[in-house]
């Protein structure tokens, strides 16, 4: 297996934390995007980031995804030894009129976000039939 074929990438943090209500690193999660004729398909790695705690927000076209990875610990434990990073997972994307908006589903299953955007029936492929006349 060569370095191409397989890349461990660390955990990226904002770079500007702007204005936040919580303490602690906001990270930027990794995604691949791809398309067929009636979506395209999101998958945000969100590692440790249970479901009731993924926020997604669509506001003017503006489709925020965020969640966030609390502490493992309980109030009676304390760490020896911390490598797993806790915080919030943040990401942005601008949606274009390609996207039914009323239509996107999201699913989180082993630590990936899967947003599912469907096409608008004015932007899907079509085959146009041709009769005789």
């Amino acid at each position: 297996m060569s370095d191409k074929e397989l890349q461990v990438r660390d955990k990226r943090e904002l770079e500007s934390e702007g204005e936040r209500t919580k303490p602690g690193p906001v990270f930027i999660p990794a995604v691949d995007i791809f398309e067929s004729e009636a979506e395209i398909t999101l998958l945000a790695d969100m590692p440790g980031v249970a479901s009731e705690n993924v926020s997604i927000d669509l506001h003017e076209n503006q489709l925020t995804v965020s969640g966030e990875v609390e502490p493992l610990t309980s109030e009676k434990e304390e760490y020896l030894l911390q490598e797993f990073e806790t915080g919030i997972f943040h990401r942005q994307f601008t949606l274009s009129d390609r996207i039914d908006q009323s239509s996107i589903t999201a699913t989180v299953k082993d630590g990936v976000l899967r947003l599912v955007l469907p096409k608008a029936e004015k932007v899907k492929p079509r085959k146009i039939e041709v009769t005789a006349g």
